[in-house]
């Protein structure tokens, strides 16, 4: 029988758990160590307790950057198993996080098969399944509704789940007030703002809060504070409507904190790389530290079709100053649903940029596999190098494509005689250096 309700509570009891003790030997940390940030609600551990197949992760700023990858079923592409092709591609490409955006059909059965056997940590956003699971329009639906969806998706056994309870009928007013190019573009958020339009009442999220916190504190469900204002383009960039936002995300984590339920902070969203900084300082100082996950962020508006590399960039400087959490982006973005190849893409940018900003940080052991990948490349060494990449097969059929010559297989089909490397290894060991 646990004698915690959450792994938050449990680390402040001194209760060492067996997910605090297995994420404290991945980060190279003491578990006296973790304990501190899990009770602290620096490191959040996404673990509910009825999702038994969970291989658990931590996420926190001084820990490695974590990826998340979004998926699931529209009304447009609505093939369950094409779903179930992207979650394996991304656990084997390294995803510690998959979140369920299915918005079409019955979801329930595919959430469980997640909940049921995938090791990677489930999230989902209960604002989009509540019109799905009742099938009734929006405007119908009540607030206990909504709290009914989220105390559904946890009993399922999802790990976190997005809610959007930062805004409020102020937010009515001020998206209409400062006139923003893109107004909302979160799509939980939209609804959110739709229904309080269409009602006249409260964001449920916000007014129901202590009840939220009861069901997550039950099943230990980590509340990922969703950014219903954050820019959907870099005119709106960390403007009132953001940061007016954030402000409540942050009073709003004081609330949890205290009933023992752990908090991650979504952030932007669309951010001139040179705000991207200051958007994790801010945040880091309002929200006292709670994990930041970013969407992005994209530094540029203009590249549909590419926005897996605009995300890339502003999140390798994001996780650089202080986010622990990236949500990927593929190359989909704004287009369509995702294809399983778009996926991987995704899934490939995203951790380059974590990793890079591991390296900045100085994460323990980042580095290691970066150095190994030097003394494979210096020895011409093609199977060790393949062994250290992130896209081993990429890697392969790349070189495999476009061989070089017999008389000069060590070397790629770049240089050839003319490899800097094989030149080095030769002139070091006395040996005649052939170029023609």
């Amino acid at each position: 029988m646990r004698n915690y309700t959450t792994q938050m509570d449990a680390a402040r009891k001194g209760i060492l758990t067996p997910e605090i003790k297995t994420i404290a030997q991945k980060e190279h940390m003491s578990t006296d160590e973790m304990m501190k940030l899990v009770a602290e609600g620096k490191v959040a551990i996404c673990a509910n307790k009825n999702h038994t197949c969970l291989n658990p992760e931590g996420v926190g700023s001084m820990l490695r950057t974590k990826i998340n990858v979004n998926l699931g079923v529209s009304r447009d592409c609505k093939d369950y198993d094409i779903e179930m092709q992207k979650v394996m591609s991304a656990v084997n490409l390294g995803a510690e996080a998959i979140m369920d955006l299915s918005s079409h059909g019955n979801t329930q059965p595919f959430r469980q098969k997640l909940t049921h056997e995938c090791p990677a940590m489930i999230g989902t956003v209960p604002v989009y399944d509540s019109v799905i699971h009742y099938q009734r329009d929006l405007a119908t639906l009540t607030a206990q509704d909504f709290v009914d969806v989220v105390r559904l998706h946890a009993e399922d056994g999802v790990d976190f789940v997005t809610l959007h309870c930062g805004i409020t009928r102020k937010t009515i007013e001020q998206i209409k007030k400062h006139k923003r190019k893109m107004n909302i573009v979160s799509r939980g958020g939209s609804l959110v703002f739709a229904w309080m339009c269409m009602t006249g009442e409260e964001n449920p999220f916000y007014e129901h809060f202590d009840e939220i916190l009861d069901i997550c504190e039950e099943y230990d469900v980590t509340i990922s504070l969703g950014d219903a204002c954050r820019p959907g383009c870099l005119a709106d960039a960390t403007d009132v409507c953001q940061i007016e936002e954030l402000v409540r995300l942050g009073e709003l984590t004081k609330r949890a904190w205290a009933h023992n339920v752990q908090v991650m902070v979504e952030g932007p969203g669309h951010v001139p790389l040179d705000q991207v900084a200051a958007n994790m300082k801010v945040q880091q100082s309002i929200c006292m530290g709670a994990p930041f996950y970013t969407l992005g962020p994209l530094v540029t508006d203009i590249a549909p079709g590419y926005d897996h590399i605009t995300a890339a960039i502003g999140g390798a400087v994001a996780a650089m100053n202080g986010a622990a959490f990236l949500c990927y982006v593929t190359p989909a973005e704004h287009l369509a649903l995702p294809n399983v190849d778009d996926v991987k893409q995704g899934i490939i940018a995203s951790k380059i940029a974590a990793h890079a900003a591991d390296i900045a940080k100085g994460i323990p052991g980042a580095r290691d596999i970066d150095d190994k990948m030097a003394d494979a490349r210096q020895k011409l060494d093609w199977e060790a190098q393949y062994a250290c990449a992130l896209d081993p097969d990429t890697a392969r059929a790349i070189r495999d494509s476009r061989r070089p010559e017999d008389d000069h297989s060590d070397t790629c089909s770049m240089c050839g005689k003319f490899c800097a490397v094989r030149s080095m290894n030769k002139a070091l060991a006395g040996e005649y250096i052939d170029i023609l």
